[in-house]
């Protein structure tokens, strides 16, 4: 575990596991999450010989509660300098949902050999909120009614989300964990209400469409045909098409959260990828 602190103060909280001379992945977590929502595959992958590591965006977590910077160009700009300051090359990255728009966007910008390969799993690009351009995104209403419940009590609405959508446990047959649904609350509750708030909008209404096109190394698109929080059809597939070296995979029924609650699913697909040539 260490910090580094960015050029407007912020102190950025992050795990950095394995060997130095490992190959590095970077994880990138979602709303309202931290580092900690990626222990299963930082596990995986420290087996597999891979240096792990994965930091709490800014107002997420362990790093600073900021009042500034809950942006996409911010939080890009903040994983520049953790990269910079671990001299991080030729690394994989891996983002998924809000985490997913952050990778694409910070891909896009990334000094040279920077990235080898990235995965965005159930990932915000190319944009969420539907408009004349998007005519089959999500509602702004939807998103306005997520400010609103966090404003009202953030705390009630960090029980509802992981217990209902997130991991489709609000689908007949679900295998209901009690164990993931309180590490969300835990992580959610660890951030700042502000940052969390202001990050709806920054997940929701950025687009993404040019950073995707900018993008030249192989980017992996996984996604979820039952992802409750991000729709299949206007995220996996347009992001894929929109990458020069894009590769959709699907996976019938599975959640958002999938990487939770199938990791013997997910883990092996992008271990397979990052081996690939």
């Amino acid at each position: 575990m260490g910090t580094i602190t960015t050029d407007d103060g912020t102190t950025i909280f992050y795990k950095d596991w394995g060997p130095r001379d490992g190959q590095p992945i970077v994880f990138h977590h979602g709303w309202p999450l931290s580092a900690d929502d990626w222990d299963n595959q930082m596990l995986f992958f420290l087996s597999h010989g891979y240096r792990v590591i994965a930091h709490d965006r800014r107002g997420h977590g362990r790093s600073t509660q900021t009042s500034t910077g809950h942006d996409m160009d911010t939080y890009a700009a903040d994983v520049i300098a953790l990269t910079d300051a671990l001299d991080l090359r030729g690394a994989f990255h891996v983002g998924h949902s809000t985490g997913g728009g952050e990778v694409t966007r910070y891909a896009a910008r990334a000094k040279p050999g920077r990235v080898a390969k990235a995965v965005l799993v159930g990932a915000v690009p190319p944009i969420m909120v539907k408009s004349e351009s998007n005519p089959g995104g999500t509602p702004i209403e939807v998103f306005d009614g997520f400010r609103s419940a966090l404003a009202a009590n953030r705390a009630q609405l960090y029980i509802e989300v992981p217990t209902g959508p997130f991991y489709g446990f609000n689908r007949a047959g679900a295998n209901v964990s009690q164990g993931l649904i309180d590490n969300w609350w835990r992580q959610g509750m660890m951030g700042a209400a502000n940052a969390h708030y202001e990050c709806i909008k920054a997940f929701s209404e950025t687009d993404f469409t040019e950073d995707l096109k900018k993008i030249d190394v192989p980017v992996l698109v996984m996604h979820g045909k039952d992802d409750q929080i991000v729709p299949y059809d206007d995220s996996g597939p347009l992001s894929a098409k929109l990458l020069k070296n894009g590769t959709l995979k699907s996976y019938e029924g599975l959640p958002h959260g999938m990487l939770s609650t199938h990791p013997d699913v997910t883990n092996p697909d992008i271990l397979e990828f990052f081996q690939s040539s």
